[in-house]
């Protein structure tokens, strides 16, 4: 990623893209879109370089097409397969039976 001063030439640009910093500014040359403007106001550097990245894009694209596929493993099959209990399984809340509250007088 590179980042370059606004030249002053295209400030009117800029605050035009400021004054509509919730939508998209498409730019067009001949009728045709060339560019996209997006606000960063509310993106950190590593969310914008992961979405302009072709490299993570394939993976998500990879990982698209084994969900399609039926290739998946929940996360209980997974920690079965292993052995391994999940993170913080022991200090989970333990729901009461339905009985059990009743016979409290809830």
């Amino acid at each position: 990623m590179r980042t370059a001063r606004m030249p002053k030439e295209l400030r009117p640009l800029l605050e035009f893209a400021e004054a509509s910093s919730a939508e998209t500014l498409v730019l067009t040359g001949k009728r045709r879109p060339v560019a996209a403007l997006v606000s960063l106001r509310k993106v950190d550097r590593e969310s914008l370089a992961l979405s302009t990245s072709p490299e993570f894009w394939r993976i998500i694209g990879k990982a698209r097409k084994e969900i399609r596929a039926g290739k998946t493993t929940t996360l209980e099959a997974l920690e079965r397969r292993r052995g391994v209990p999940g993170p913080n399984k022991a200090f989970q809340p333990r729901r009461r039976s339905r009985g059990a509250a009743e016979r409290r007088g809830r």
